[in-house]
């Protein structure tokens, strides 16, 4: 962080499934990551299901905790997805399952 901006970082992820790109942000006090395809995102638990739904967008999230935050996108392959939009439960994604599992999901032709 130079100057009190945050860090902003996105770099393209290769996984099983195929590629998407992971974004993560840092400052002083706090973070948010996620994965984003073409299809929806995978994403830390602060983003807006209600927004999501409204807008017709494929949100799985997951949600750290202050002792066990999700930084980076990778975090998010193993967190547990604790809610999912109207979307997202379109193409099968559900609560319970991995993020790695939301991401193929999303990642499937």
């Amino acid at each position: 962080m130079s100057n009190g901006l945050p860090e902003a970082n996105q770099r393209i992820l290769q996984t099983p499934h195929g590629s998407a790109v992971g974004a993560s942000y840092h400052w002083k006090g706090g973070q948010y990551c996620a994965i984003h395809t073409s299809r929806g995102v995978v994403g830390c638990g602060i983003y807006d299901i209600a927004c999501a739904d409204e807008f017709g967008m494929a949100f799985a999230l997951a949600k750290g905790t202050p002792e066990n935050p999700l930084r980076e996108p990778e975090d998010l392959y193993e967190a547990t997805i604790v809610r999912v939009s109207e979307p997202a439960r379109a193409l099968n994604i559900t609560e319970g399952m991995t993020g790695m599992e939301a991401l193929a999901r999303m990642l499937a032709d």
